[in-house]
């Protein structure tokens, strides 16, 4: 529970959830079948998950506990190359560790919003090219810029810096070339259609 949110409102200040605790509370228990924590341990933590009141109470109890939930396998690299006629990945899709993406003269686009990832961090090494590439991911994951290199074209970070809870940071290295690249979260007319998915 490393994740954070914005600089107005402090993570562990959040009151916490009933999903949340109860996520703490099998966390816990897998640890203990797993003989990581002996019984004595479980107990007092059960009993401390169970009354938490906030994410800073919760935070202590797993922190030195493996991640929950079954391990990501990273897998290989996915290299993405926009060709003449461009290539997007949407949908739902396994994310790896790390993809490289080539713009090429069509260009590429990365869709997350429909990922189930559980990566604490996905790196996407971007290169713009001719025609640019486009990452698009959900509302409340994050995106560090920091190691993609400026070029002629642009580089437009459009997301909000608000991240929750066990969510991946989106770390985008590369170059921005001619066309540049742009990490955004959902327009409005993508929203719409998330929002008609769902509802069915």
């Amino acid at each position: 529970m490393t994740a954070k949110t914005p600089e107005s409102a402090s993570w562990g200040e959040l009151r916490a959830s009933h999903a949340d605790r109860e996520a703490v509370v099998e966390q816990l228990r897998e640890a203990a079948g797993e003989g990581r924590i002996d019984l004595a341990e479980l107990e007092d933590r059960l009993e401390r998950a169970l009354t938490a009141k906030t994410f800073a109470d919760l935070a202590p109890l797993t922190a030195d506990l493996p991640q929950a939930g079954p391990t990501a396998d990273p897998g290989e690299a996915l290299v993405l190359k926009g060709g003449i006629h461009g290539v997007s990945r949407t949908g739902r899709w396994e994310v790896p560790v790390h993809i490289t993406a080539h713009g090429g003269m069509g260009g590429v686009r990365l869709d997350f919003t429909r990922t189930e990832c559980r990566l604490p961090e996905v790196e996407v090494e971007a290169y713009g090219e001719m025609a640019g590439v486009t990452v698009v991911i959900p509302e409340g994951w994050a995106a560090n810029c920091d190691g993609v290199a400026t070029g002629l074209g642009a580089l437009r970070d459009e997301t909000t810096p608000e991240r929750l809870p066990d969510t991946p940071l989106i770390r985008l290295t590369g170059a921005v070339g001619m066309a540049g690249v742009v990490v955004r979260h959902p327009n409005a007319r993508e929203r719409r259609q998330l929002k008609r998915e769902r509802a069915k």
